[in-house]
């Protein structure tokens, strides 16, 4: 943990912890149903999701932001609300209007593109109907996910420069594909911005040290907490947008609490992805497009209505207690 207080125990983690299984309006990230794993820490409440396919060693810095979050105090507060983005997944182009409305007031959307099994057509058409609905005014960006290759990433930007984007998130996978994109379409004027090259590097700071990005993504649980992204913000010394990890009501708190703490933040964020959810364990969903900051205590009925099955629970504590020994054994190092 951050102040080096010493960790938790694994009992203790137990007894305060509830999983819950969130349904998704519409398929995202492969996912019909989001599980997290949420704990009531002296601090208040916070949150351990990493995917279910990511190893205990990522998950270790996924469970060191839960803690940091919910036994400490957080930074102090540059704003007190925060503006945030519509999240559109690979819905067909049809579907847009009915995502967007989720998201009410929101100027600025990001729209998935690259989803295995689809084309770039398909993709054209959901951004043009994105702009359509958000109008001459409104802001696009889109999210490939590192779905791409180079050569595949240059033709599809040229198909969606028309649409006026204001950035292309995580086109490639790699550093240098970053790094060869951004010099073959810097005379678009289209910024590349990083996510994957960010969270999942084992040095976060390279892809701008390389200056292979013009902007970082950043997330709370994948980079170990508040106080770890601040820092690699200020090491990095680019722009910013702060997004979730399709986190429920709590980790958006910390995603929020994390953009709250910038003395910049010139992008909106990626923070209203409750309105992805059918029912969230707290009400954090965008109003008037922006959410507040401030920790949130989740509903006692949601909790209850929204556990995962016993043998889903003991997953997560299984998981919860392979990744606090890895935590431990870094602590010794």
């Amino acid at each position: 943990m951050t102040d080096a207080s010493p960790l938790p125990s694994f009992d203790d983690l137990r007894e305060r912890a509830v999983v819950v299984a969130l349904p998704l309006r519409v398929r995202f990230r492969g996912l019909d149903v989001r599980e997290a794993l949420l704990l009531e820490g002296p601090a208040g409440w916070t949150e351990f999701s990493p995917f279910a396919e990511y190893g205990d060693d990522e998950a270790a810095t996924w469970l060191e932001a839960a803690l940091d979050y919910g036994w400490h105090e957080t930074p102090a507060a540059e704003r007190s609300e925060i503006i945030v983005n519509a999240t559109v997944p690979a819905v067909p182009a049809a579907s847009v209007p009915e995502v967007l409305a989720r998201f009410p007031g929101c100027r600025t959307a990001k729209v998935k593109v690259a989803e295995p099994g689809q084309r770039l057509a398909d993709d054209v058409e959901r951004v043009r109907a994105v702009r359509d609905e958000l109008g001459a005014e409104g802001r696009v960006r889109v999210d490939a996910n590192g779905g791409w290759n180079v050569d595949e990433a240059e033709h599809a930007v040229h198909a969606l420069a028309e649409f006026d984007l204001e950035y292309i998130e995580q086109p490639c996978a790699t550093i240098e594909e970053l790094g060869e994109l951004r010099r073959r379409i810097k005379y678009l004027g289209i910024p590349i911005a990083a996510d994957e090259s960010v969270r999942k590097a084992e040095d976060p700071i390279a892809v701008a040290r390389a200056g292979a990005a013009d902007l970082l993504v950043i997330k709370a649980q994948p980079l170990g907490g508040i106080r770890r992204a601040l820092a690699i913000v200020e090491l990095a010394g680019l722009p910013v947008v702060v997004s979730s990890a399709l986190d429920t009501a709590i980790g958006i708190a910390m995603g929020a609490a994390l953009a709250s703490a910038l003395p910049d933040l010139d992008y909106d964020c990626g923070l209203g992805t409750s309105a992805l959810f059918e029912t969230d364990v707290a009400a954090l969903a965008p109003r008037d497009g922006t959410i507040a900051v401030g920790r949130v205590q989740p509903d006692a009925d949601a909790l209850e209505r929204l556990a995962a099955p016993p043998e889903r629970r003991e997953w997560w504590m299984a998981r919860l207690e392979r990744s606090l020994a890895v935590l431990s054994a870094r602590e010794r190092r």
